[in-house]
């Protein structure tokens, strides 16, 4: 009888795609190794580009107002069921879990129980040590083990080693020795990140477990940049996936088809020939991995409802067209939802607290790839905005979307919840029972 693979599920906060294997000049060369030797998928994106959602997303395969993650965990919200989470379907074939490091779906200091982990083996930062441990005394049943990492999320280590002066900031900001200074500490802090995962993958390898073990590396959002993370443009759904393992993830593929990350768990079940859950969201790409075919999905859904602060939007994605909604009546930017950084501190002393959002925004992603240039109101496009809007339509309709039946999506009794017309995160929550969102 041949064993079922294990499966190694690697995931880091605030990555995006800023990693040396999607071209960018950010040293990781055991990502890159992965890379060469797995499959990259070059336009993965995350179904909610906010910490706790994106997570449950990928491990539940349901958007986050399916599965009840619509913020995040340590501000007062859950998953409806943690027994949609994928360790519960793979318990049934025979799998032991274990959790390394953070996780960022459930709270408190039993929250690997609530999750159902059979293992909680160490805290954050010594994740990596203490994936290695079980590694090298892996269990002879087949095993999922996540090891959780807090890089790349903020701060990031002050002093940098990469030279600011020859850091180039993400396209969406402005040249500026501040902004290159924020670059050239996430580059230090993704070396960090780097070299732990490449603790785990060489114990992977030290072990005999590598050609038999799924490995899943990725990251829940974009980087947490203004315009980037808890945003629907593609600088804050595009997600650095790697996957390597038996069942076709081998050969250096470096592949162009849409995924998302609730496609992962389908995947995950076709691999393993098992029936998938009934609540699943996403379809598999494992036709796309062997050869069999050329995409997995016509078009991609993402979405926000809270970060600090409220902020529904929804968003769908083509090859050629994005299309995103704002729920929210506003018309000036929640500035709490961008994480503090120098890059933040740019853009408000130039005035960004008084800049302009509009309800929903078109993007010709073949001629404007950074999403800059809003044809919602071009009158040469209006066909073109009516089928992304009833593409949104249909999908928010078919997954029960609140927001196809309300204009408002209700945070959980005692949830933290920032006033949206605030500025930083960090500033005191709104006392519970005062936020109603309108």
């Amino acid at each position: 009888m041949v064993k079922l693979p294990n499966i190694l599920y690697l995931h880091s906060h605030d990555t995006g795609r800023y990693i040396q294997p999607y071209g960018h000049a950010v040293e990781t060369p055991n990502l890159q190794k992965l890379a060469e030797e797995g499959v990259l998928f070059r336009q993965a994106f995350t179904a909610n580009p906010t910490c706790s959602p994106s997570r449950a997303c990928l491990l539940t395969g349901q958007s986050a107002h399916s599965n009840g993650m619509i913020g995040l965990a340590h501000r007062g919200f859950a998953l409806e069921d943690y027994s949609h989470h994928m360790l519960h379907t793979l318990r049934e074939h025979g799998y032991v879990s274990a959790l390394s490091g953070m996780q960022h779906i459930a709270t408190g200091p039993e929250a690997w129980k609530t999750i159902g982990y059979d293992q909680h083996l160490g805290p954050i930062p010594v994740a990596h040590e203490r994936a290695v441990d079980f590694l090298d005394n892996a269990p002879q049943e087949p095993f999922f083990l996540a090891t959780g990492f807090f890089e790349t999320h903020r701060e990031f280590p002050e002093v940098p080693e990469d030279d600011p002066r020859y850091c180039l900031p993400p396209p969406c900001l402005p040249d500026t020795p501040e902004t290159r200074l924020d670059m050239a500490r996430f580059k230090t802090s993704a070396r960090i990140l780097d070299q732990k995962m490449g603790m785990v993958l060489d114990a992977l390898e030290a072990n005999g477990l590598a050609e038999n073990t799924l490995v899943i590396c990725t990251t829940d959002h974009g980087i947490a940049f203004p315009r980037m993370k808890c945003n629907l443009e593609d600088t804050g759904t595009g997600i650095m996936l790697i996957m390597r393992g038996p069942g076709g993830f081998r050969g250096g593929q470096a592949l162009d088809a849409m995924v998302s990350q609730i496609d992962i768990f389908p995947t995950v079940c076709d691999l393993l020939g098992i029936a998938p859950p009934e609540w699943l969201e996403g379809e598999s790409f494992l036709p796309v991995v062997r050869g069999e075919a050329q995409e997995t999905n016509e078009a991609i859904f993402s979405e926000v409802n809270y970060h600090a602060s409220y902020e529904p939007k929804r968003a769908v994605r083509t090859k050629r067209w994005k299309y995103i909604r704002r729920y929210d009546g506003r018309d000036v930017p929640v500035l709490p939802n961008c994480d503090d950084g120098l890059s933040k501190s740019v853009w408000l002393d130039n005035g960004w607290a008084d800049g302009h959002v509009v309800t929903e925004t078109l993007f010709d992603l073949v001629f404007d790839p950074n999403e800059t240039r809003d044809l919602s109101t071009d009158p040469e496009c209006a066909g073109i905005l009516e089928e992304m809007r009833n593409r949104l339509d249909a999908w928010m309709t078919r997954t029960d979307d609140p927001l196809s039946k309300t204009n408002f999506v209700l945070a959980p009794e005692g949830a933290a919840v920032n006033d949206p017309n605030g500025v930083s995160p960090r500033d005191k929550p709104l006392p519970v029972g005062t936020f109603h969102p309108a």
